[in-house]
């Protein structure tokens, strides 16, 4: 059996995660927030490389979520859990920003 390296299973892994995501609907969301606030969240999104909607997004996500459910996750992702063996001490955050500066050659 033909070993593949690691680099190239996590750029797939990224990639699959990418499809899944642009896969996801979005609807418009209209909110009243005082100005100040606004000002402040956008400062605060372009310092953090991100878009108020993500950041308003991620916020909402984290104070509503619950223990993930197995059944809740799609098929296809759910056949994707335990693909890679890696090793404890791996760091998916900075490989995944490390690809992403690759990618974008920041």
């Amino acid at each position: 059996m033909r070993q593949v390296p690691k680099h190239f299973l996590i750029s797939q892994l990224i990639r699959t995660f990418e499809l899944l995501k642009a896969r996801i609907m979005t609807t418009k969301l209209t909110l009243t927030i005082d100005e100040k606030v606004i000002s402040s969240a956008k400062k605060y999104a372009k310092k953090k490389g991100k878009s108020l909607s993500n950041l308003v997004e991620n916020y909402l996500k984290s104070v509503s979520s619950k223990e993930t459910d197995l059944n809740a996750i799609s098929p296809r992702v759910t056949r994707l859990m335990g693909v890679i063996k890696l090793p404890a001490d791996f760091n998916y955050k900075k490989e995944l920003g490390n690809s992403l500066s690759k990618k974008y050659k920041k």
